[in-house]
């Protein structure tokens, strides 16, 4: 698919998500959750029960695949920058540790998950977040800033991540941090998958090798770049989506086959800094 093909399947799929509730799959099982499920995947992959109970209703769609705000060492008065903030469930915790002298700012490029996270947000009474239309390729933010960047499972998405990690250097002040949970692969996926529109939207097809991934980090200037933490991603999330099943069903792919990529898929959560 080309850029503009992806981010138009990426955007219509996540309207679909803002309007219905219903996630695709994320990394921990079971997979593809319903909204009673989401509580459950938000637990498995490092969110507590009191993160959980302090955003508004909605804001927490089970979509992610970590827990940047955990890791990003957030303090009052900063502020931080989230990339892809679907309804706003990460930026409203972010928002709960910088307090009313920070700041959130939340970009999303789907209008259908910026009106719903505006609306939590008034929910909630924050004062203190905002959230923009725009591109993470493109951000709608002053260079110098703000002091942290998080993103949670978006950066995956985008079919130009290079331009995503120069841009979320330019708007980072000097000395600022870069906190992301993100899907990578350790090797190359199989046709099926990478070809499969629902799989891109899941967060696989689109995602880089590690390797090329932290190396685009660092091409962008950033400094000091870590992995804290790794874990496979369940490949059955990949299986469960119906496209692939019919691309398996016609190509006679076999179990064997999808066991041979099934440690291909892992997330990561990543730091960095701008010198």
């Amino acid at each position: 698919m080309k850029d503009e093909e992806i981010r138009k399947v990426v955007r219509e799929g996540y309207a679909e998500i803002a309007k219905t509730g219903n996630s695709y799959c994320t990394p921990a099982s079971p997979c593809c959750s319903q909204p009673s499920q989401t509580e459950d995947i938000s637990k498995k992959i490092g969110y507590s029960d009191a993160e959980m109970g302090y955003v508004p209703e909605g804001a927490n769609l089970g979509l992610g695949c970590g827990n940047p705000v955990a890791l990003a060492s957030l303090k009052e008065g900063e502020t931080v920058l989230d990339l892809g903030a679907g309804a706003g469930f990460d930026a409203f915790l972010a928002a709960n540790r910088v307090g009313k002298r920070g700041k959130v700012i939340g970009v999303d490029m789907t209008p259908e998950m910026i009106a719903r996270a505006r609306a939590n947000g008034e929910k909630g009474g924050y004062e203190n977040v905002e959230f923009r239309l725009g591109e993470i390729e493109n951000l709608p933010a002053a260079d110098n800033s703000v002091d942290v960047i998080i993103s949670n499972c978006v950066i995956n998405l985008s079919p130009d991540k290079r331009s995503v990690f120069r841009e979320a250097f330019r708007v980072l002040k000097p000395g600022g941090r870069l906190m992301v949970s993100d899907i990578v692969l350790l090797k190359d996926l199989p046709d099926f998958i990478r070809e499969s529109v629902a799989a891109y939207v899941g967060c696989i097809s689109g995602a880089m090798l590690k390797n090329d991934y932290l190396t685009t980090i660092k091409e962008a200037g950033f400094q000091e770049v870590k992995v804290l933490d790794e874990t496979l991603f369940p490949i059955d999330c990949i299986t469960n989506d119906p496209t692939a099943k019919a691309v398996i069903d016609k190509l006679n792919i076999t179990q064997e086959d999808i066991v041979n990529f099934s440690d291909s898929v892992v997330s990561i959560k990543v730091q960095a800094l701008k010198p």
